[in-house]
Order: C-alpha cells, then sequence, then structure tokens
C-alpha cells in the first residue's frame, strides 16, 4: 500500500509540475514578465477613419487584460506593443453584369512593434491584416461599420497575441 502512496505522489507531482507554464489561452508567458503596455498606435492610413486608432488600441488592450493575468501599465511595461494603422480601405470584391459592385471589401492593416524586456528572441515587427465583406448595395456606416470593425479588431488582436505570447 505505501508503493502505491509514493507512485501516486510521483504522479501528481509530474503533473503539476508539467502544467506549470500551461494557459487555457495558449500563453507561453515567463514567470518574470508581470507587465505590459500597449503604446497608442497612430493611424497612419490614407483613409482616416476617425476615432479607430483610440479603439484599436483600446481592442488590444482589452486583448491582453482578458486573457492574460497581466498587469496594464503605461510605461516601462515587461512587454511592449507599439505601431500605427496602415490602412483603411473600401474596395470592391466582385462585380455584377452592370458593372456596379456585388460586394465591397472593408480591409484595415497594422504595423506592430513587439518588446519583451525578458526575451530579446521574441521581439518582432510584422504587420496584420483582416477584412470584413458586406453587400455592394450597402453603405457602411452605423452598426454595419461597427460590426465589421469589431470583427477585424477581434481577429487582428487575436493574431498579434498568438504571435507574441502563443508562439503560433
Amino acid at each position: 500500500m505505501t508503493y502505491f502512496k509514493y507512485i501516486i505522489t510521483l504522479i501528481t507531482a509530474i503533473t503539476i509540475l508539467g502544467c506549470g507554464n500551461y494557459s487555457f489561452t495558449g500563453a507561453s508567458i515567463s514567470s518574470e514578465t508581470k507587465t505590459f503596455q500597449v503604446n497608442y498606435f497612430q493611424n497612419n492610413a490614407r483613409l482616416i477613419e476617425p476615432g479607430l486608432d483610440r479603439d484599436f488600441t483600446l481592442a488590444l488592450q482589452d486583448l491582453l487584460l482578458n486573457q492574460t493575468s497581466l498587469d496594464l501599465v503605461k510605461s516601462n511595461g515587461d512587454l511592449v506593443y507599439e505601431g500605427e494603422i496602415t490602412e483603411y480601405r473600401i474596395s470592391p470584391t466582385t462585380a455584377t453584369a452592370n458593372n456596379t459592385a456585388a460586394q465591397n471589401r472593408l480591409t484595415i492593416s497594422v504595423k506592430v512593434r513587439f518588446f519583451d524586456k525578458n526575451d530579446d528572441e521574441a521581439e518582432f515587427e510584422q504587420s496584420f491584416s483582416f477584412y470584413f465583406d458586406y453587400a455592394g448595395s450597402a453603405q457602411l456606416v452605423g452598426s454595419q461599420k461597427d460590426t465589421a470593425i469589431e470583427e477585424i479588431f477581434e481577429r487582428i488582436t487575436q493574431d498579434i497575441f498568438n504571435a507574441s505570447l502563443a508562439k503560433w
């Protein structure tokens, strides 16, 4: 019976130690990393959508707060995200027989620079982009525009999270 106790104790210890760096979000964050900062993402796109820069900065902060246990700081963060919005473009994707747009696409691109005070090799500079398609007869205003931007930001911020912390 005492061998059984030792085996159970050994299995429990291996399980606990083996899962030490695991996170349900897939994040791989060192134990030295406690804080992050998201610098303001300036909107440098040719077509300027008012408030887009603020909304993106907040969306990235919210995602990191929700998917990690790190604290948000204004300066000297262990992890630093900075960059700019480089593209906000509406373009037709398909045409009708009457040479009008059957479908339009909103594309947003963001250039991100990521710095990790505890791991220089994890740092990168990369562009992230995503799009939202909508009917050519519709105007991208009001709730449809809000939905489009929200879906695009959700995808881009998750891609940034995966590239910086999940290492996917």
